[in-house]
């Protein structure tokens, strides 16, 4: 019998309802997306996190959401893909990123943080940079300090934004289980 490829996608947010609706959380509300999407209940408490497991394109899926603050993901994430074994390449990463303008979207294979925390914090527990990631655009403020501005809840004008592109992020995450990394940037990278 052979066993299905698996493939884990890691939202990275805070856990709270302080944090539900912030800048910083659109990993996570990827992953509720997906799991509506795919009828996969991600309530399962494992790893430090609220997990789910579901099929999609003939592949084992796993949607993680860790629950140990953005700063700590790493450790679920690492203790996670542990657990079932997998490559670095079987994981992506999704996450919020202020160097993007509100609502674009970009995918990677691997690559430095960026100066995310969370991410800085996946690499290092994982001890690769070789990561794939999904990068959700939030904007920047330059009024206000990081910390701030991601910790706070979108404007009006750009809460549509955010919710097209949470849309469209939950898109790219099903192209890459289902045809992997390259084809998911040559189709959801902007020009």
């Amino acid at each position: 019998m052979d066993v299905p490829e698996i493939k884990m996608v890691v939202g990275l947010g805070n856990p709270g309802k302080e944090y539900v609706d912030t800048r910083h959380n659109v990993g996570f509300k990827v992953i509720d997306s997906l799991s509506e999407a795919l009828k996969i209940d991600v309530g399962k408490k494992k790893f430090g996190s609220c997990l789910g497991t579901g099929e999609f394109a003939g592949k084992k899926l796993i949607l993680l959401k860790p629950m140990l603050f953005m700063n700590c993901s790493g450790q679920a994430t690492a203790t996670a893909a542990g657990f079932y074994k997998l490559a670095a390449s079987d994981l992506l990463v999704v996450l919020d990123d202020m160097a993007l303008s509100a609502g674009r979207v970009r995918v990677r294979m691997r690559g430095s943080s960026g100066g995310h925390n969370g991410l800085a914090d996946v690499i290092e527990k994982l001890g690769t940079d070789n990561i794939g990631r999904l990068r959700i655009g939030i904007g920047q403020n330059n009024e206000r300090e990081a910390r701030d501005y991601v910790l706070s809840k979108p404007a009006k004008a750009e809460k549509p934004l955010l919710d097209e592109a949470i849309i469209k992020a939950r898109d790219a995450v099903l192209c890459w289980v289902e045809y992997g990394i390259r084809a998911t940037m040559n189709k959801f990278n902007p020009s």
